[in-house]
């Protein structure tokens, strides 16, 4: 046996020993993890208010009587109800369900497009939630 060889055994016979048996003495007590200081910055909105995609905004007038007539929403809300008619009229592209095949009231908010890509809808959607200014 070479001497590299027998370098790497003596490591495996060393890592498969039987562990030695703990005694009382010396146990070790886990300490407990420091508890995270709070945040510096305060927010200014409590913790149950929506915020980002979730937050209402007002809409445009094409998209608010898409919604069932509601001057504001938020995106997330106005993008499952666009799915739920795509599921309930099946609008899907059946080959490509990426693709939407658009009926009038989606033409109306998809700037009078025949299909549009799945991906398309968020950014064709930002027409509808205009920026405050």
């Amino acid at each position: 046996m070479s001497f590299a060889a027998s370098r790497v055994f003596k490591a495996c016979r060393a890592l498969s020993a039987p562990a030695k048996p703990a005694t009382a003495s010396k146990t070790t007590v886990a300490k407990p993890k420091p508890k995270a200081k709070a945040k510096a910055k305060a927010t200014s909105t409590t913790p149950g208010t929506p915020r980002g995609i979730l937050k209402p905004k007002p809409v445009s007038p094409v998209l608010g009587d898409f919604l069932g007539g509601v001057p504001e929403s938020s995106r997330a809300e106005a993008v499952k109800k666009i799915w739920a008619h795509i599921k309930l009229h099946n609008l899907q592209n059946p080959t490509n369900k990426k693709e939407i095949i658009c009926d009038a009231k989606l033409k109306v908010l998809f700037d009078g497009r025949d299909k549009v890509g799945f991906l398309d809808i968020g950014k064709l959607l930002s027409a509808h939630f205009p920026k405050a200014d």
